[in-house]
């Protein structure tokens, strides 16, 4: 699905990736994770297309991708949320998934004018897809809530639901745990897990809370100090010696060790 090769990317006299290459394989929801400051967010944004990479390639399905722009990619599939949602805070959640669809016959001005009733339909093919999202992410009790009112849990969901309304090939987490409380990140988490399984969506995950990251994500990538350090099941994860170093620190470690 999307193949990271050798990928470098620096800012002044600061390596932030060091030479990262990886898989992520269709079908999968592979986690990211890593002490911070190990290049982890700065991959995510060469991968999206905020930054250019230096060096390296970045394929999508034996497709060279490297360096296309955000609304390239998401012409391509691969669409992003953030750690901190971006909705549009004055429209309802209806309003903000029938915004995400792109070349919207109501957007062109001859279709708006002349052809309104190619307009009225399509728009209510959007609006039919929005609700099955809604339904979905069991959001109807907020879909004509405005946005800008939901909790940051809300907003979370409502940021995946907008995937949900493209045919999207990838997906982008960042730090979809950040600011949740527990409820509602089980039901962020079982979304995700419904997504891959009964849509086969394929998600790459960039998080913090470790609890999540065993649930869904399988495989699981480190990162330290913009490498790629180690690559396999959480279980394997959790008891590597070089990634538990990584995360504690030398010093730390061989305290825990004489202690025990």
């Amino acid at each position: 699905m999307l193949e990271i090769r050798n990928i470098d990317k620096n800012f002044g006299g600061l390596r932030a990736v060091n030479n990262a290459s990886m898989k992520i394989e269709k079908g999968s929801i592979t986690g990211l994770i890593g002490p911070n400051g190990a290049g982890k967010t700065t991959l995510f944004n060469t991968i999206a297309g905020v930054y250019a990479p230096d060096e390296g390639e970045i394929f999508l399905e034996n497709q060279n991708i490297t360096g296309l722009k955000p609304h390239n990619l998401f012409n391509k599939g691969i669409l992003r949320t953030f750690q901190i949602a971006h909705e549009f805070s004055t429209l309802t959640v209806l309003e903000n998934l029938m915004m995400v669809p792109p070349n919207q016959y109501g957007e062109n001005l001859i279709y708006a004018w002349f052809r309104n009733n190619d307009v009225k339909k399509q728009e209510e093919e959007i609006r039919t897809k929005a609700i099955e999202v809604i339904e979905f992410l069991n959001l109807n009790h907020l879909t004509q809530e405005l946005a800008g009112n939901l909790s940051g849990g809300q907003k979370k969901l409502l940021e995946l639901g907008r995937t949900m309304m493209v045919d999207s090939k990838l997906v982008l987490l960042d730090e979809v745990g950040a600011g949740v409380n527990r409820t509602l990140l089980n039901d962020i988490s079982d979304a995700i897990l419904r997504l891959n399984k009964e849509k086969n969506y394929t998600f790459f995950v960039i998080e913090h809370d470790m609890d999540l990251i065993e649930k869904i994500c399988d495989p699981v990538i480190v990162m330290a100090e913009g490498s790629v350090l180690f690559e396999g099941k959480f279980d394997e994860v959790k008891s590597n010696e070089e990634v538990i170093e990584a995360y504690l620190g030398r010093g730390l470690k061989v305290k825990n060790t004489q202690n025990d």
